[in-house]
């Protein structure tokens, strides 16, 4: 999906943005620059798990019954201070909180390798510069990743191959397309096995019904922000079980959308990276209250999940008073101690 954050100027405000988030909500980080793990050995955190075994599963898990699944959809894995956009420690910082699935960047690089990335430049987030395309993997590698502050981390860019490795068991990665070929992400999914545990965000009709030829396992996001689109879905021949379907950045304000979506058997997901997340830090007073009828307002419209930057605030700000997991889902989503490395 396009992202709020376009050029350095929109980094610079987003920094600080989130930093008032920190202030105002997390209290105060950790030293921006460190591995920001647990130093206690004997401290133990919790992870959120989503774990499916067999692309069934993973179909039925996401299946419209009517009742919600406390689950939002991380944009880039949700950055924050000292944990950088598409970086495995942000991916487990993210599932400490909340029930997540991770939207994640492939990109190429210059020996056809796919990494993790979203700009096509490396400026912005690591300590590289250039372009992504024309750089080996070996040389991406000795750079480091910087958190959403511009701070330089311990953390370097991760290849598609390594989430996909860490990803098994622990939850559900969407991967967006940027200058990946839809065959490309077929093929590195099902070398995987990862049908499981990883959708693909396709764009087209015809790339939604190529993806489905070459691996009908495989679920997709699909946009689907009007009537039109969503009767020209229903013609293409593709089960509506494979798919969920995202409604649009603005989410759409028209409740019959979503019942014409919930009645294909398919849940509705709409962004708020564009809009409420923004408003989340431009208030002058964080009232958790106004911030959750807000919210809360796209679930009673009828969006049953939320793409956003927070998760791991609006996650649980969403669900503060029903997070129980419905109990037809609870084999496959549940929450774990697991001990720091």
């Amino acid at each position: 999906m396009a992202c709020f954050v376009k050029d350095v100027s929109d980094s610079l405000i987003s920094g600080l943005l989130y930093g008032l988030l920190a202030a105002t909500m997390l209290g105060p980080s950790s030293s921006l620059a460190d591995d920001p793990r647990p130093r206690d050995p004997h401290s133990a955190a919790v992870m959120h798990r989503i774990s499916a075994e067999t692309p069934r599963q993973l179909r039925e898990l996401f299946r419209f019954t009517g009742h919600r699944l406390p689950v939002v959809s991380a944009h880039r894995g949700g950055a924050a201070s000292g944990y950088p956009e598409n970086c495995i420690a942000t991916f487990e910082h993210t599932l400490s909180k909340c029930f997540a699935l991770l939207e994640i960047d492939p990109r190429m690089t210059e020996d056809g390798e796919v990494i993790v990335h979203h700009d096509a430049t490396l400026d912005r987030t690591t300590t590289g510069k250039g372009k992504v395309v024309e750089k080996t993997l070996s040389e991406l590698k000795q750079y480091r990743l910087k958190d959403i502050d511009g701070v330089v981390t311990n953390h370097v860019i991760p290849t598609l191959d390594e989430v996909l490795h860490w990803a098994k068991g622990k939850t559900v990665l969407v991967l967006d397309q940027k200058d990946v070929p839809l065959e490309t992400r077929v093929n590195i999914i099902t070398k995987h096995h990862a049908e499981s545990y990883a959708m693909m965000i396709v764009g087209s009709l015809k790339d939604v019904r190529a993806c489905h030829a070459m691996n009908p396992d495989i679920m997709m996001e699909v946009m689907i922000p009007s009537h039109e689109k969503l009767k020209a879905f229903d013609a293409s021949g593709v089960p509506w079980e494979n798919v969920i379907a995202f409604l649009g950045h603005q989410p759409p304000t028209d409740p019959s959308l979503y019942e014409a979506v919930h009645q294909k058997g398919t849940l509705a997901m709409v962004g708020t990276s564009r809009n409420l997340d923004r408003q989340f830090f431009t208030r002058a007073v964080a009232d958790d209250e106004s911030l959750r009828r807000d919210y809360r307002q796209l679930l009673r419209r009828g969006a049953d999940m939320i793409e956003t930057d927070l998760p791991r605030e609006i996650g649980p700000l969403l669900y503060t008073d029903h997070p129980a997991v419905p109990t037809s889902k609870r084999p496959l989503m549940m929450v774990q101690p697991t001990m720091p490395r």
